[in-house]
């Protein structure tokens, strides 16, 4: 017959294994979607657009996104998002000896949504290519790292500036890993660096389906570890 103490310990341990498998359960149930960028760039995962320029490209090299380019580009996550979501990823501009290595624009567009073509992706990287759309965009580091900018696109319209925080703790540091969080709840919506929080908006609509997609112009970026959870 087991004693009070070592029946005590295998109720302790049955309670462990259950709240472990229930937060695998859990962990697997909210996460959507990863991307580890292993091998070849998935072209019907990701839709790149790029300024066709001299000594600009956008490829995969050791697990990472790579964002080499001299104009715009913008790397279109190609999965539609509904509903409340988070967009994790992490990303660094690159400033060593290269070509395109310029301080500048670590940038997003999400809640994208194209209202005159039922096809998003028919952009050349231009940055005015894209004012024709409904979406969300933080420009941080802009104009070669003086301005971090929120605004908020209404199509053919206007963009309208939400939030500028131009202090240096708001602006890019050279070669730093930056974690990089995007929120979608309800009807608000975040962006955080580093665990802060930048920018934050209210939104009577959100459309029922909207994309995200990685953007820059003229910088060395390096992006990994890419996480879309509920």
């Amino acid at each position: 017959m087991k004693t009070i103490n070592e029946l005590g310990i295998i109720f302790w341990v049955l309670i462990i294994g259950i709240l472990t498998s229930c937060t695998r359960q859990n962990i697997a149930k909210n996460r959507i979607f990863t991307e580890d960028f292993h091998g070849i760039l998935n072209a019907k995962r990701w839709i790149t657009e790029i300024e066709p320029l001299p000594n600009s490209r956008v490829f995969t090299q050791n697990n990472k996104l790579v964002l080499d380019t001299k104009g715009g580009v913008t790397v279109w996550y190609n999965q539609a998002l509904t509903g409340n979501y988070e967009i994790l990823f992490k990303r660094k501009v690159v400033v060593a000896d290269g070509k395109n290595d310029r301080l500048s624009d670590l940038n997003v567009f999400w809640l994208a949504q194209s209202l005159d073509n039922s096809n998003l992706f028919t952009r050349t990287g231009k940055f005015e290519d894209y004012d024709s759309l409904n979406m969300y965009y933080v420009g941080m580091g802009g104009n070669t790292n003086t301005t971090t900018r929120f605004r908020k696109y209404e199509a053919n319209v206007q963009r309208k500036l939400l939030a500028e925080k131009n202090e240096a703790k708001y602006l890019l540091k050279s070669n730093h890993d930056y974690q990089i969080k995007i929120v979608v709840k309800d009807k608000t919506t975040s962006f955080w660096v580093d665990g802060e929080m930048f920018f934050q908006a209210t939104d009577e609509y959100f459309p029922s389906q909207s994309y995200f997609g990685f953007r820059s112009t003229f910088s060395h970026q390096e992006i990994w570890d890419f996480k879309v959870v509920k």
